[in-house]
Formats: C-alpha cells, sequence, structure tokens
C-alpha cells in the first residue's frame, strides 16, 4: 500500500514535472516567435527604402526625399551624452549604497527612490528636462539638455544592475583585501569593481536600449522637425531617430514615401541598437575574461 501511494505520488510529481517543463519551453519559444515577427515585419517592409543615399544624406522636400544621416546622426551624439553622465554617477551611486552606506533607513529610502525613479514616465522627464535644463540652466534645445535628460532617465537602470552586480561579488574577496592592509577604498576599486564589471556593463546595454528608443525626453529638450546638418557643438539641436520616425509617420505629405521612409528609419535604429548591444557585449566577455584569467 506504502508502495503504491509513493509510486502513484511519483508519478503526479513527474506529470508536474512535465507540465512545467512544456509551458515555460512553449513561453520562451513564444517570446522569441513575437521578437521574430516583429523583426520580420520591419524589416521586409524596411530594406526597400535602404540605400547609400538614405544613410548618408540630408532630408529633402519636407522629409519625405533624400536621407537620415542627421538623425542617425543626432541619435548616437544623444546616447553617447546620456552614458558619459548616467554611467559615472549610477556606478558611483551604487558603489555608496552597496559598500558604503550602512543598512538603515537611509540605504533603504535611496533604494526606495530609486525604484520610484524607474517608475516614473519618460514624457515627466522630458517635462522636467525642458524646466530646469532648458529654461533654468538656459542651455536651450540642445545635445547637452536632452542628453541630461536621457542620463536621469537611465540612472535607476544604472544604478540597480550595478547594485546587484557588487553583491555578487563574493564577501572572501573583500576580507581577503581588507586583511592584507588595503583600505576601503583600494578594496573596492582594485577588487570589487574588476569582478563586478562584466555584470555592470550589463547595465550599460539595458541603458542604451532604453534611450535610443525615447521620443517623449528629446521633443522637449532637443529635436528638431526638419535639420537637414549636423551639429557643430553640444548646444546645437540635432534630428533625432526615433522623433524623425514619429515625424514621418503623422505629418508625411506623400503617404507612401513616407510610410517607406518610416519603415527604414526604423529598421536603421534597430540596426543601431543590436550593433551598440553587439560591442557591450564585447566588451563584457573582453572584461569576464581578464577576471578569469587573474
Amino acid at each position: 500500500m506504502t508502495e503504491e501511494i509513493l509510486d502513484a505520488s511519483g508519478r503526479a510529481k513527474r506529470r508536474a514535472q512535465r507540465i512545467a517543463f512544456f509551458t515555460f519551453t512553449f513561453m520562451s519559444f513564444f517570446v522569441i516567435a513575437i521578437l521574430l515577427v516583429i523583426l520580420s515585419f520591419i524589416i521586409i517592409r524596411g530594406i526597400p527604402a535602404i540605400s547609400w543615399e538614405f544613410l548618408t544624406e540630408m532630408p529633402k522636400d519636407g522629409m519625405t526625399k533624400g536621407g537620415i544621416f542627421p538623425a542617425i546622426i543626432g541619435t548616437l551624439c544623444l546616447v553617447a551624452g546620456s552614458m558619459l553622465f548616467a554611467f559615472p554617477v549610477g556606478v558611483m551611486s551604487a558603489i555608496y549604497i552597496n559598500e558604503y552606506a550602512k543598512s538603515s533607513w537611509v540605504k533603504r529610502f535611496i533604494q526606495m527612490m530609486t525604484n520610484n525613479l524607474a517608475g516614473i514616465p519618460s514624457i515627466v522627464f522630458g517635462l522636467f528636462g525642458m524646466a530646469l535644463f532648458v529654461n533654468r540652466f538656459g542651455f536651450g534645445d540642445s545635445i547637452l539638455a536632452g542628453s541630461l535628460t536621457l542620463g536621469l532617465l537611465a540612472l535607476p537602470v544604472v544604478i540597480r544592475t550595478t547594485e546587484e552586480a557588487l553583491k555578487s561579488v563574493d564577501d572572501s574577496f573583500r576580507i581577503a583585501s581588507i586583511a592584507l592592509g588595503a583600505s576601503k577604498w583600494q578594496t573596492t576599486s582594485l577588487v570589487v569593481l574588476p569582478i563586478a564589471f562584466p555584470n555592470i556593463i550589463t547595465g550599460l546595454i539595458l541603458s542604451i536600449g532604453r534611450v535610443s528608443g525615447e521620443t517623449a525626453p528629446i521633443l522637449f529638450t532637443v529635436a528638431a522637425y526638419f535639420l537637414p546638418k549636423l551639429p557643430s557643438g553640444i548646444f546645437d539641436q540635432v534630428m533625432a531617430l526615433p522623433y524623425h520616425l514619429y515625424v514621418i509617420s503623422t505629418s508625411g505629405t506623400d503617404l507612401k514615401a513616407s510610410r517607406e521612409m518610416a519603415y527604414g528609419t526604423a529598421l536603421v535604429l534597430i540596426v543601431i541598437v543590436l550593433i551598440v548591444n553587439l560591442l557591450a557585449n564585447w566588451l563584457r566577455k573582453y572584461f569576464g575574461n581578464k577576471v578569469k584569467l587573474h
């Protein structure tokens, strides 16, 4: 009797395991299928618009002709500028939270505020950036104002991912370093950070993916409707691929040409994000291999 009960229990566990495995597998492939459908849709409709002229020329005739070169350069400038602000500030903030701040209400308050900051809609960041950087600081509609606004938008992602990366470093490394006479800062900068850096790059990848496709923040702080020239400084306005995509999708005079250019612009934006992510992943593997060798 006991053996029958155990056998029935074993069959039930195996059945539950098979069901769970099938469900998880199905969901994984379902997500992949959705991604492939979206990419296929954009590629099929965007490929006809892609040409050397489309990638290297200035827009013409109300953006229904010509290329998107200024928008590509503008997007790269904004992504680079936002990361130059968000990455060091976010990493240093995470170092303070994880390595220096004691477990108290101050630390919990900072973490709660960081989580709340991550949940604020991007359009609110745009309004704040316009009020602070554009008007209050007098930067005007410029690359600097747009980059700082996007940097604030990416800051919570960098902080949280960096904090998790630092937590993943075993405390034995810290104890051994301090036991050898290293100071707290030497331990953090020379031991903990190099080990955590490959995972910190993950935060950079996620941040780039978020800021590169944002439209609302740049709408208030930097994006130009039609600007067929390249920026000459950080206080210039620029065109950007997300806003350019929105404009030509909703305001084109030639509907067919506008739609073709819109899909082409979307494809270029996806490719740029993919290339940047591949580069960041290469950096993560490179630093990961260096940590393993040492």
